[in-house]
C-alpha cells in the first residue's frame, strides 16, 4: 500500500519526507512495536460495512500498517452521515470509491452484505474480518461464514448509536454482551439460526439517550478504534 509522496490529495503517505529521509508515515508506529511491526504487514484483512465505526476501524488499521485491506459497503455518503463518518464530505459519492482515495491501496468492494455476496465469501483468505455492519440478518450470515475463524479474529460491532460515554464500551464474548438491544436482538436471532460458536464483540451497555438513531462520534469512533485495537494486539499475542 504505497502512498504517493508530496501529493497534497493524500494525506496519508508511506514514503520519506524530504526533511528527514529515514523517517516515513510508519516511524512513530515502529517505535512502538519495534520488530513486531513486520508482523503487520503480511496481514490480510477485510471490513465490513465503513460508516461511523468501520471507517474509524480502517483509519487506525490502515495508519499502524496492515498491509492488505479490503472494505466491503453498497452505500453512498449522505449529509446525514457528516457528524461520524469519515469521508462523508463526498455526499453522493460511493462510501467504499472515497475511502480508496483517502487511503491508497486498500481494495474497494462495493456490494450489498446478503446471501448471494456471502455464498462465494472465503473468511479463510482473510486474517482478521472486521464486522461494522448494521443490519442483523446480514450480521448473523457473516457470522456463519467465520464461524471456523479462531476467537478474535472474527470480530463484530453491536449497537453504537443513542450512546455518549466512550468509557462504557466493552469487549467480550458476543453470549457475554448485555445491556444493549441491538445486542440482544443479534444473540436471538444466532440462536433461532442454531448458531453455536463464539466470537468477539465490542458494545456498550450505556442507556440510550434517545429514541431516534441519534449518533455521537466519540462512541462510535471509539467501537471503531477499539476493534482496531483488538485486531493489533492479537497479532502481537
Amino acid at each position: 500500500m504505497q502512498g504517493k509522496a508530496n501529493d497534497p490529495k493524500n494525506p496519508i503517505k508511506d514514503n520519506a519526507t524530504e526533511q528527514n529521509p529515514t523517517e516515513d508515515r510508519f516511524t512513530r508506529t515502529r517505535f512502538l512495536f519495534g520488530q513486531d511491526f513486520e508482523r503487520f504487514r503480511d496481514k490480510r484483512l477485510i471490513i465490513f460495512g465503513v460508516g461511523g465505526v468501520g471507517g474509524f476501524a480502517l483509519d487506525c488499521l490502515y495508519r499502524t500498517g496492515i498491509g492488505h485491506i479490503s472494505i466491503v459497503d453498497k452505500d453512498i455518503f449522505d449529509i446525514t452521515n457528516q457528524n461520524r463518518q469519515i469521508g462523508s464530505h463526498r455526499v453522493g459519492e460511493s462510501k467504499v470509491m472515497v475511502l480508496s482515495e483517502i487511503y491508497p491501496g486498500i481494495t474497494p468492494i462495493q456490494k450489498r452484505v446478503d446471501d448471494d455476496f456471502l455464498k462465494d465469501f472465503d473468511c479463510t483468505a482473510y486474517d482478521y474480518v472486521i464486522d461494522a455492519i448494521d443490519d442483523i440478518p446480514a450480521k448473523v450470515a457473516l457470522a456463519k461464514k467465520c464461524a471456523s475463524m479462531p476467537y478474535g479474529s472474527y470480530i463484530s460491532s453491536t449497537g453504537s448509536a443513542k450512546k455518549l460515554n466512550p468509557l462504557e464500551i466493552k469487549v467480550d464474548s458476543v453470549w457475554k454482551s448485555y445491556g444493549d438491544k441491538f445486542a440482544r436482538k443479534f444473540r436471538e436471532l444466532l440462536k433461532k439460526e442454531g448458531f453455536c460458536g463464539d466470537f468477539k464483540v465490542i458494545f456498550s451497555p450505556e442507556n440510550p439517550k434517545c429514541k431516534p438513531l441519534g449518533s455521537f462520534s466519540a462512541v462510535t469512533g471509539s467501537f471503531g478504534l477499539q476493534m482496531g485495537s483488538e485486531v493489533i494486539r492479537d497479532i502481537l499475542r
